[in-house]
């Protein structure tokens, strides 16, 4: 059996042959080429360069003789020592660099020449030797030399450029050679390249786009598909490995299948029994399962899509409950009324994720409970109609009990002693407040009965200001408190009721100069944000320690270690109330030592 590594090992392996014999080949050719280029540049041109500068200097020294004979010649000028040196050099540099057939008899031929020349020069140039003597001299002896040596310079010049020219022509078909010895080379290479990746093909990408696409196809759920396999290398090994484990995993579907029926009947004949209504979603929003009563009173049954069922609240619900990944409410009170069997329901709908069991990420459906309220709606109604019912009895005694109290005080029915007269007083002062927890009563459950009569018009926030502080300044002054008002100019309207934003207000600054020592300041300020406009009540009294705040607008709820007389714990309920009908939200914070700022949001017209 060939496996694949030993294919693998024999493309690689011919193709790094190829790139092996490819680079010998340009090597060596290029060490040629090389070789006939130093031919070139190493011999011939240092020949060519000395016979040039022969004659170069030759020529130089037969100017300076030339120039002796010139009767503006000045005496003893003639000086060939410079000219004499550089031929001598380049004569020696020719001597030694003998390449050519006949050159060294030429060379040689100059060497004697220029001994016999270079004692004619002197002659010449000797000033004491009559002028026309050593113009005879020159033209006789000193000029035929001088054109021999350099003819024979010449020729030397010419045979080394001959040479050079020859060379220059055989480094060039030497460079074609290898040129097309190297596009040989390469082309038998591409065709050997070539056949091996059709055979890597066959080999090997053919198995794997077979197994590629049977790992999408077992993707998609395919579990029955057998890969076919030809070879028994690695790639064959795969495959019948791929088989194994698509068998593997119908044996497990099966037992998953098997176990998740069994779970579903089960959790199905549970949720029968459960008498809340249940539901339970999968990410797609269909319903999974479902109790009888679900089923029977909203019509909620499994296999359901949610935004059939046609309640626009659940969406909405099951999107946060997905989004947030815990549990969450309705918004709101959140009831939904229902009538079953001509009695009216109460249901309050919560929602829980139910997250992924592999790694807790993520949502892998939603249980949908709908809480029986009927009971505590029943209860909160019934506590309303005894709270109203009490408090309308208790008004008209009470009435009669203060008028009492109030004709005595004026002693219209017989006169009083002091300690009578304290008695009397102390029974108005609480008959009183006990008339205001009454009106605070009544107030509360008509805020939460929503029968209270609301005028919502557009109104401007330093309109409502205002007529809320309005009722107060005389109490700030009496107190010595400062009341300073921040409203800016420009801000937008408000949706609201008047005289149920003078309630807030009253409640707020009521609480406000109540805990604010003498000297001390309350600012009342206005701004505008994104949900509308914010009103506050700001004060340097005391503050709140921080584990009540978040009860202050909880029903009869009372900060520890008040005043008796400072009411029951029904203000701020009622503010909630009555912002909360608005259609904004309360809050409040507090620094001890510092004070506490009490806010509203209204919103905007």
């Amino acid at each position: 059996m060939v496996s694949l590594k030993h294919k693998l090992a024999l493309g690689f392996g011919g193709l790094l042959a190829i790139i092996a014999v490819i680079g010998m080949l340009t090597i060596a050719q290029v060490d040629e080429l090389g070789s006939a280029i130093d031919v070139i540049l190493r011999q011939n041109y240092r020949s060519v360069a000395a016979a040039q500068e022969m004659k170069e200097a030759l020529e130089k020294m037969n100017i300076e003789a030339l120039q002796s004979f010139s009767a503006e010649h000045p005496t003893g000028s003639v000086n060939v020592a410079e000219s004499e040196k550089r031929f001598r050099e380049a004569l020696q540099i020719e001597l030694g660099n003998i390449t050519l057939p006949g050159e060294q008899e030429k060379a040689d031929r100059i060497a004697r020449l220029y001994n016999d020349y270079a004692k004619a020069i002197r002659a010449v140039s000797v000033d004491s030797t009559p002028l026309q003597q050593r113009r005879d001299l020159y033209f006789t002896t000193l000029l035929p030399m001088h054109s021999e040596i350099k003819l024979l310079a010449q020729q030397i010049l010419d045979m080394n450029q001959a040479r050079m020219s020859e060379a220059n022509h055989a480094a060039r078909r030497l460079a074609e050679s290898a040129h097309n010895r190297i596009l040989l080379a390469i082309a038998a290479s591409a065709l050997v390249a070539l056949l091996f990746s059709i055979q890597t093909r066959r080999w090997i990408l053919k198995p794997v786009s077979r197994l590629i696409a049977s790992a999408n196809e077992i993707r998609s759920g395919n579990l029955d598909l057998v890969i076919e396999t030809t070879s028994n290398d690695e790639i064959g090994q795969l495959s019948q490995a791929f088989n194994e484990m698509a068998s593997t995993l119908r044996k497990v579907r099966r037992s998953d299948e098997q176990k998740l029926e069994r779970t579903r009947k089960a959790t199905q004949e549970v949720m029968n029994i459960l008498p809340a209504p249940i539901a339970i979603f999968d990410p797609e929003g269909r319903v999974d399962v479902a109790t009888i009563s679900a089923s029977r009173y909203f019509g909620i049954e499994p296999g359901a899509q949610v935004a059939k069922l046609g309640y626009d609240w659940l969406p909405e619900l099951l999107a946060r409950a997905i989004a947030t990944g815990g549990t969450v409410e309705a918004a709101g009170n959140g009831y939904i009324q229902k009538f079953i069997e001509n009695r009216e329901f109460f249901f309050k709908p919560a929602a829980t994720a139910i997250p992924h069991t592999l790694d807790g990420i993520g949502s892998n459906g939603v249980v949908l409970i709908l809480h029986d309220m009927t009971q505590a709606h029943e209860q909160k109604e019934l506590k309303r109609g005894v709270v109203s019912t009490v408090s309308h009895q208790l008004r008209t005694p009470l009435t009669s009990l203060r008028m009492a109290v109030h004709l005595l005080l004026e002693q219209r029915v017989g006169s009083l002693n002091d300690k009578q007269a304290d008695l009397l007083q102390t029974a108005s002062e609480e008959s009183a407040r006990l008339t205001e927890i009454l009106d605070d009563l009544l107030d509360l459950n008509r805020w939460e009965s929503g029968r209270a009569r609301l005028k919502m018009i557009p109104h401007q926030p330093d309109n409502l200001v205002r007529e809320g502080i309005e009722p107060f300044v005389g109490d700030f002054r009496d107190k010595a408190i400062e009341l300073a008002v921040d409203i800016p100019a420009g801000l937008p309207e408000v949706i609201a009721d008047a005289v149920s934003i003078r309630h807030v207000f009253a409640n707020l600054l009521t609480n406000a100069l109540r805990f604010t020592p003498r000297g001390g300041a309350i600012t009342v300020k206005a701004q505008a944000e994104l949900a509308g406009i914010r009103f506050s009540v700001e004060d340097t009294g005391s503050g709140i320690p921080p584990e009540h705040l978040k009860h202050l607008f909880d029903q009869f709820y009372r900060v520890p270690g008040q005043d008796e007389k400072s009411g029951i714990g029904l203000g701020l309920s009622i503010v909630r109330e009555i912002v909360n009908i608005h259609g904004g939200t309360v809050g409040v914070e507090s620094t001890l030592g510092k004070g506490s700022t009490f806010h509203f949001t209204l919103p905007a017209a």
